[in-house]
């Protein structure tokens, strides 16, 4: 074994957080910021943060960042929409992106050169210690809307890595953006790490599963017009991002990332509560499965949003987070309540870096034993009515599985939170299910049906919109700054316990969500909608100043003054300090318009409950309705 590799296998999940962010903010003058929250706010196109950029979109996309032009931070990160591949060596649901950005600052030559420093230094000199032997990158091919990066082929060339390890890959692999139909992209260049046996191949081959990507840099130098043509963007940004699991995989040596520290604590956990210490392959299945859902709803559960178990959004993501990991524990045999325990392990891993889960694990361990048992609770109610089902369609049985109705199995998902694999087993059981057609014809159905709940947590780069906005239309603004009016109304009428706990944003409507413990009568909906309305007539002026956490706390500024904020912020004002009619103040990242009078007029159309403890309010302003 060469001193490489044992020099390697010592580092830590910590530690090369650490590395990453000390590399950048030592040696190239970048600012630490902090990670923003796993619910992204006022998006419309996905239900948590999916990626590393993700909360810094505005920032790219032209609002001045009060931190500076250099950032760099590591970002929680959940994606649910390839969940049923957990399991394999590589799905994960939570992960953290590792991340470097230029507002405007450095472009291709500095990231680029940054990018090979860092993995290509010794640990001693703040780099992970790679050899250029392992390593392979690709650039952008060039079409007809962008020309072949040979910038960035040269930078790679001249820095040592040899031609043949350098692939000109289509769009499809190398580019990003634009956020929605128009606006900033650029080509990217992907660095890509050896797991195979042996030497890695001269020649570079992107189908070759055992080159892994490991980081990505991408180019912002285009803008896409209505039109579909490209302009270059006269402000050029860069936006990398490197996955933690998968670097501290290869650093440890191992296979997969539930071999590293962040897992094997867990799976022996695990194994202990089921039992036994040499797992088949179906049980590392599960084992896998459990320690993967767990980590992601307790890191959804720590939020400062304050997401907990429901039938909606996040809510019902976490719900079948947790559901399937329970549901997988019984299949190995584990009866005994454990996610409690679980989840103290990912609190006792994780809380150095994220103090959140220090702070909220009161929250955590209670919500996951309400779920628990609510699950458990739910599986007896569950073969109940599925029961009385079977029992009401024996007339029919000759017609097998298609006697029931097409949604039948998923609404007992959705209603009752009833597993799909144990509605199988109770058809299989009873005689409906007699065949791999039968057992096929249900699950298509189910899929089918479940589609329609996934759209929103689906996720790729064409899902990523500017500022967790759907855009910088005008409409859209306007309804952001509704929002600020709305909360702050909220909080007059209902007292201030009342604090924002998610938004989403279209161009035809507002959704506030907010908490609050019970249905608002219909004098206190009439007075929050005549407090937005007087504010609105009252033509205030709306700006924004740059101060320190502290300093937006004294002066009274609303905000969940955690993690998600760096050392300075933004707080937009709604009204004139010097004429003492303030009548908002948040924190926020933008964008607003410059004057409460441009909205109209505020209607709120709907206020319901959607989540425990957490109200959801409708709304719409009359300037979009024109």
């Amino acid at each position: 074994m060469s001193p490489v590799i044992i020099y390697i296998k010592m580092i830590t999940a910590n530690e090369l957080r650490r590395l990453y962010l000390d590399f950048f903010v030592k040696k190239h003058s970048h600012r630490e910021i902090k990670g923003a929250s796993v619910i992204p706010d006022n998006d419309p196109t996905v239900l948590f943060t999916t990626a590393g950029m993700h909360p810094l979109v505005p920032y790219l996309m032209g609002e001045k960042h009060p931190e500076g032009t250099r950032l760099t931070d590591v970002q929680k990160s959940i994606r649910t929409d390839d969940i049923e591949e957990v399991g394999d060596p590589s799905h994960l649901t939570f992960f953290e992106m590792l991340g470097n950005w230029s507002l405007g600052d450095y472009f291709k030559e500095g990231a680029i050169k940054m990018s090979f420093e860092f993995l290509t230094s010794n640990r001693a000199d703040g780099g992970l210690g790679f050899s250029t032997k392992n390593l392979a990158v690709t650039c952008f091919a060039g079409d007809n809307d962008a020309p072949r990066d040979e910038e960035a082929f040269n930078l790679w060339l001249g820095l040592g890595m040899p031609k043949e390890r350098i692939a000109f890959l289509p769009k499809k692999d190398n580019w990003w953006g634009p956020a929605g139909q128009t606006g900033p992209c650029g080509p990217d260049t992907e660095m890509f790490y050896w797991t195979g046996e042996g030497e890695a191949p001269e020649i570079y081959d992107p189908e070759n599963k055992k080159w892994v990507e490991i980081w990505n840099d991408v180019f912002m130098q285009y803008n896409k017009k209505a039109d579909g043509t490209f302009e270059p963007l006269k402000q050029t940004n860069v936006d990398t991002g490197m996955g933690l699991e998968r670097v501290l995989t290869i650093l440890s040596g191992v296979k997969s990332p539930f071999e590293t520290e962040l897992f094997t604590e867990v799976i022996e956990e695990i194994r202990l509560l089921a039992g036994y210490s040499e797992p088949s392959a179906e049980q590392i299945l599960s084992e896998r499965i459990i320690a993967d859902h767990l980590r992601a709803a307790t890191f959804i559960l720590g939020d400062p949003m304050g997401v907990v178990p429901s039938n909606t959004d996040q809510g019902y993501i976490l719900r079948r987070l947790i559901r399937r990991a329970i549901r997988h524990a019984k299949k190995l045999g584990i009866e005994v309540d454990f996610i409690r325990k679980i989840s103290g392990i990912y609190v006792k891993l994780y809380g150095e870096f994220y103090n959140e889960l220090n702070d909220k694990q009161e929250k955590i361990y209670e919500e996951m034993a309400k779920e628990e048992a609510n699950f458990n609770n739910t599986i007896g109610k569950g073969l109940t009515v599925l029961r009385k089902e079977m029992q009401k369609l024996e007339s029919v049985k000759n017609k097998g599985v298609q006697a029931f109705a097409e949604d039948f199995c998923f609404e007992m998902f959705a209603t009752y939170g009833f597993p799909i694999e144990m509605t199988i087993e109770e058809l299989e059981a009873d005689g409906w299910i007699k065949a791999a057609e039968d057992k096929q014809f249900v699950m298509s159905k189910f899929d089918e049906f479940y589609k329609k709940h996934q759209d929103l947590s689906r996720v790729g780069a064409e899902k990523k919109f500017a500022g967790g906005l759907a855009d910088h239309s005008e409409e859209v603004v306007r309804l952001h700054t509704a929002t600020h009016l709305l909360h702050k109304a909220l909080r007059t009428v209902l007292g201030t316990h009342v604090e924002q706990r998610g938004s989403n944003i279209t161009a035809e409507r507002l959704r506030f969500d907010f908490s609050h413990p019970e249905k608002m009568t219909d004098e206190q909906k009439k007075l929050v909608e005549d407090i937005v309305n007087e504010q609105i007539k009252a033509a205030l002026p709306v700006s924004f100043e740059e101060m320190t956490v502290p300093e937006a706390m004294a002066k009274g500024a609303i905000g969940l003054f955690g993690d998600k904020y760096g050392e300075k912020v933004k707080v937009y004002t709604m009204g004139d300090p010097s004429k003492n009619n303030v009548f908002s103040m948040e924190i926020c990242g933008g964008p607003h318009v410059k004057n409460t009078s441009e909205l109209g007029s505020f209607k709120l159309l709907k206020e319901e409950a959607c989540a425990t403890g957490i109200r959801r309010i409708k709304a719409q302003v009359s300037a979009n309705l024109k």
